[in-house]
């Protein structure tokens, strides 16, 4: 009787083993991406982070887990080889046979330019909604800042995870639409935050903020270090330090990965506030489908104390 009854059981009980196999494995570059990817697959599965939090994604040695992540991977999502140049090779020798999706250049994704100077002046602007390949020399990878462009990689990745899942399609679909309708509640709620600190006067350790400033019609008034977090120059961090005075800083804000030695050094007998903290990655925060829109208030959070030291 006993093992009729464990005959008749055993299908059933290897149903759930088998479906959760049909789930692409996902692998990812940095954790605002995880969490959105998180967002679609919902309880089918969750992505596997290459870069772990608190590292920079400007320059990564991998550790054999995540390169071992990325040998298995059905489908990787990454936002640009801009932001990640040292993936690529990996990517390609690893995880040959997966579907690739770089969310820079998705359709529907909006592009700015790279700024030049301590005071982030904007050369060669490149503004427009992208559907179509060509060269993106000067552009800025932080695309993720702007919950529009989130909106649009939602749909990127459940569109992209629906061609090699079919079966679950439909799941896919749902918790993108989902999760872009909470982004629209967020970009009103971040508006409304924002709109007595639009004159807030700061500066950011490294200029990776444009899309979240132009979002929401905030403007940083310098960077210490370039987009690509790289050391500034001494001629950088004077005109830094010109600024201060002439445009009237009320802070600046260091980010948790970089040592606070250069902003202190920087910024020291300024009078400028230098103990907030703000970060475009995520890296205190727990890694789910809800730390993009914590970010986001977190960016928000910090430019509204910044203009209550005025």
């Amino acid at each position: 009787m006993n093992t009729l009854l464990r005959s008749l059981c055993l299908p059933w009980l290897l149903v759930p083993a088998f479906a959760a196999a049909e789930v692409p494995a996902v692998a990812v570059d940095i954790p605002p991406v995880h969490s959105l990817v998180d967002r679609v697959m919902g309880e089918l599965g969750s992505p596997d982070l290459v870069i772990q939090p608190g590292a920079s994604p400007h320059g990564y040695a991998m550790r054999p887990s995540e390169a071992e992540a990325l040998a298995h991977a059905d489908a990787v999502f990454w936002v640009s080889d801009a932001l990640t140049p040292w993936l690529a090779g990996a990517r390609e020798s690893l995880a040959d046979e997966a579907l690739k999706v770089a969310l820079m250049e998705t359709a529907g994704t909006r592009q700015l330019a790279y700024r030049q100077g301590a005071a982030l002046e904007i050369h060669a602007h490149d503004d427009h909604d992208h559907g179509h390949s060509h060269s993106h020399e000067g552009m800025d990878p932080h695309g993720w800042l702007d919950p529009v462009n989130a909106q649009a990689w939602l749909e990127a990745i459940a569109e992209s995870l629906a061609d090699l899942d079919p079966a679950n399609a439909d799941v896919y679909r749902r918790n993108a639409s989902k999760g872009q309708a909470e982004l629209e509640t967020l970009v009103d709620e971040l508006n409304d935050r924002l709109a007595d600190a639009r004159d807030a006067r700061f500066i950011v350790f490294h200029d990776a903020y444009q899309y979240f400033e132009t979002r929401f019609d905030v403007q940083a008034l310098g960077a210490i270090s370039l987009g690509d977090a790289s050391d500034p120059s001494p001629a950088r961090i004077r005109a830094i330090q010109d600024h201060v005075a002439e445009l009237g800083v009320q802070c600046v804000f260091r980010e948790p990965q970089f040592s606070p030695a250069l902003v202190k050094s920087v910024f020291e007998g300024t009078g400028v506030e230098t103990s907030l903290v703000i970060d475009p990655l995520g890296v205190d925060l727990p890694l789910n489908a809800d730390l993009y829109p914590q970010l986001l208030r977190q960016l928000a959070d910090g430019v509204v104390r910044c203009a209550s030291e005025a």
